[in-house]
């Protein structure tokens, strides 16, 4: 069974997507209206464990997301492409453009965790791990990303968004992963065109956190703010966000 996933435009520049941790592929619909599909191809991709991969199992690393986005490629006859990745897949991007540096053109990481993961304090770690069965948990994870600025809606959708599309398990092993995990000393190799991009507002994935480890591991990388967003850009600040990234894409791969 291959993972599932969702191809919007027919332009020559390909680029595959990756969601982050609360929620599959969908979170990212309200760009699809946004997009530029005669420039680009995009294919948005669902982890094992989440949307239309919800059946699949796996082992919920960061390797395997990028082992099967690469698959992914590949059954669409794609050689070259860029590669967005949102939160941990930012993380599973960045484990991509390491594997696969020959296809890879350009990286856009997009309130993204690094290659090393996140640490989280004792206190921290136990609610994000609650978070995987209990909503008030969950929900005060999502308020503290967005910077609990904005209406409860849009946590309450967030959080419904996950619990329709991810199974626990899944939910579960991707947290070990981007909190577990560090590739750092690969990814130091990496030379790839990479944007990365912070919300203004984002309590989780913080601007200071970004310029403490992006620039360390990346020093060729364009680091940027997304003004009135936290951590769900896609949600918040569509239009803004996709005029950034896809002109980013566009002098990436045409330089």
């Amino acid at each position: 069974m291959d993972n599932g996933f969702e191809v919007i435009g027919s332009g020559p520049q390909h680029v595959i997507v990756l969601h982050g941790w609360f929620g599959d592929h969908s979170i990212w619909s309200p760009t699809y209206a946004l997009l530029d599909r005669e420039r680009f191809t995009y294919a948005f991709l669902d982890y094992r464990g989440y949307g239309a991969s919800r059946a699949l199992a796996g082992t919920y690393t960061m390797a395997e997301i990028a082992a099967d986005a690469a698959a992914l490629a590949a059954r669409l006859g794609w050689d070259r492409y860029a590669v967005v990745g949102h939160s941990m897949g930012g993380m599973a991007a960045q484990r991509l453009a390491v594997d696969a540096p020959a296809q890879v053109q350009a990286l856009v990481c997009v309130t993204p965790v690094p290659a090393s993961g996140v640490k989280l304090p004792p206190e921290v770690a136990a609610l994000f791990a609650a978070a995987v069965s209990d909503d008030a948990a969950a929900l005060g994870v999502i308020e503290a990303s967005l910077g609990g600025r904005l209406t409860p809606g849009l946590s309450a959708h967030v959080l419904a968004l996950q619990r329709r599309s991810a199974s626990p398990e899944a939910f579960s092993g991707y947290l070990r992963a981007f909190t577990q995990s560090d590739f750092s000393s690969e990814a130091k190799a990496l030379r790839t065109p990479l944007l990365v991009l912070v919300g203004e507002h984002d309590g989780g994935v913080s601007a200071e956190f970004v310029q403490a480890t992006f620039p360390v591991l990346y020093p060729h990388a364009v680091l940027a703010t997304l003004p009135n967003a936290g951590h769900y850009p896609m949600v918040e600040t569509p239009a803004y966000l996709v005029t950034v990234i896809e002109r980013f894409l566009r002098q990436a791969v045409a330089g």
